[in-house]
Formats: C-alpha cells, sequence, structure tokens
C-alpha cells in the first residue's frame, strides 16, 4: 500500500526526532523529505531547498512510492499534497507533535542552535503556533490517520482523530490536546 506519512508541529516541537524515532521501528516510511536537512545540504538557501522538497515529493507521487514529510502544516501546501496523495490511492497518515506553550518550541529551537542546528525566525514559530489549529484543521479531512503526540518528556500518545472525532488516549491531558479539542468541536 501506497502511504504518505506527514510528520507535523510547530518548530521545535521534536518533528526530526520523532522521525528518528519512527525510522527504527516503522518500516514503511519511504522516501523521507526533511526541508531543513535539505537546505543545510545547499548552504542554507532556503528557496532552493523547498524547490528541492517539492520535486522530491512530486516525484515521489508520480512514481506512486511511499514518503514521509517533515511540515509545520502553515501554509496550504501540505493539505493540498494530503489530498493529490489521496485521490492517488494514497493512505494518509498525520503524526502530530505538541507542545502547550510557544516558549517551549522557542527554548527548543535555542537548544538546537546551541547544539550547531538551525535557527528559525521568533515571529515564524509565534505566527505558526497561533495558527496551529486551523492549520491541523485543514489536513484532517484528508488523513485516514492521524494520531497526536505530546513531547513535553518523550513522546507520549495522548489522541487520535477517528471518524471526524478526537478521541483522547490514557489519562495525560497536556494543554495543548485539550485546546485542540475543542477548536475541532
Amino acid at each position: 500500500m501506497k502511504k504518505y506519512t506527514i510528520i507535523g508541529g510547530v518548530n521545535g516541537t521534536g518533528k526530526s526526532s520523532f522521525t528518528g524515532v519512527m525510522k527504527s521501528g516503522v518500516t514503511d516510511l519511504g522516501v523521507i523529505v526533511d526541508v531543513d536537512k535539505i537546505t543545510a545540504s545547499v548552504g542554507g538557501k532556503a528557496l532552493e531547498g523547498e524547490k528541492i522538497a517539492l520535486q522530491k515529493i512530486n516525484d515521489c507521487l508520480d512514481k506512486g512510492i511511499c514518503f514521509t514529510q517533515e511540515s509545520t502544516l502553515s501554509g496550504s501546501f501540505v493539505p493540498r499534497t494530503a489530498r493529490r496523495a489521496q485521490d492517488l490511492g494514497y493512505y494518509v497518515r498525520l503524526y502530530y507533535i505538541g507542545l502547550d506553550t510557544v516558549d517551549e518550541s522557542l527554548e527548543r529551537i535555542q537548544n538546537r542552535i546551541r547544539r550547531g542546528g538551525h535557527n528559525i525566525d521568533p515571529e515564524d514559530v509565534k505566527r505558526r503556533f497561533a495558527g496551529r489549529w486551523e492549520a491541523v484543521a485543514a489536513v484532517l479531512p484528508y488523513c485516514d490517520e492521524a494520531v497526536f503526540y505530546d513531547n513535553d518528556n518523550g513522546f507520549a500518545e495522548v489522541a487520535a482523530y477517528r471518524n471526524g472525532e478526537l478521541l483522547l488516549i490514557g489519562e495525560y491531558r497536556p494543554a495543548w490536546i485539550l485546546e485542540l479539542q475543542a477548536y475541532l468541536k
């Protein structure tokens, strides 16, 4: 079965770390499209990195290859891609990584920079954080499966989206999942 996997979350939530965890246990991730790594490989030229990532995604769709994309979900590209993938017979799944506050995201980005990683403009992070529920809601209609993880201290599964409803899992209830639940009602 062809699969399009979206690893979503605001900048600094741990999408790349989650992808690393998934790679060790999931065999159907296919081609992993990480625009940050691609951009770094072309000397930090963001537009060039984005073009290469877009081409990789289109190549996978055209060839019917499984692929995984890390994304903040901001903008309309991911929902359009998910819809196109669904139309092409892909199974579309979203693994969303959340944190309670924008300050947590910004702090994690600063930690990444101290370890030699890339920066993200704080205003972009704040804008994406403010619009995260609209972004999630835009892609959910095209997902065959959606699972939500909190990354306060490791990846704890806290919810799944099934049949148009967000179902909470377990006893742990981070504030952000309750906000998303209220937004989706």
